[in-house]
């Protein structure tokens, strides 16, 4: 089952979640209407995208097979609020594995929080898929 957050603010024209600054349309939303990410680090910024429009079918479609769970529960009262990509490993267009880390910002029902993750890609057949991570809060 696959649960989507309330209707998204986000459109086509407004800046990506991924902070890039480039409109979403131009940016993380080519990967969310079906382009594959080239590298790790865009299916990274994609993913992060995806939690901040809550678009879990995303998630769980670029999640590799291995480690991907059933469901995915997207909770409505977070709001994901900027992304820090850290460091990377590989995850270029002649690798097939590669690491993000990354610090996401969110809040919580106005809370502030964040998350520091090392996320791990691989990829397979020329797609890129997330994998699994280490790391916590």
């Amino acid at each position: 089952m696959v649960r989507r957050r309330q209707k998204s603010v986000h459109s086509a024209d407004t800046a990506c979640p991924c902070g890039r600054g480039i409109p979403l349309g131009e940016c993380c939303g080519v990967f969310l209407a079906g382009r594959s990410a080239p590298t790790a680090e865009q299916l990274m910024r994609s993913r992060y995208t995806a939690f901040a429009v809550g678009d879990a079918a995303y998630l769980l479609r670029t999640w590799h097979p291995s480690t991907r769970p059933a469901t995915l529960d997207l909770d409505p009262d977070t709001r994901w609020t900027g992304l820090e990509i850290l460091h990377t490993t590989g995850g270029g267009f002649l690798h097939t594995e590669g690491t993000v880390e990354f610090r996401a910002h969110s809040s919580h029902r106005g809370v502030p929080d964040s998350m520091h993750e090392h996320s791990r890609f691989v990829r397979e057949n020329g797609e890129w898929f997330y994998l699994d991570a280490d790391g916590g809060r």
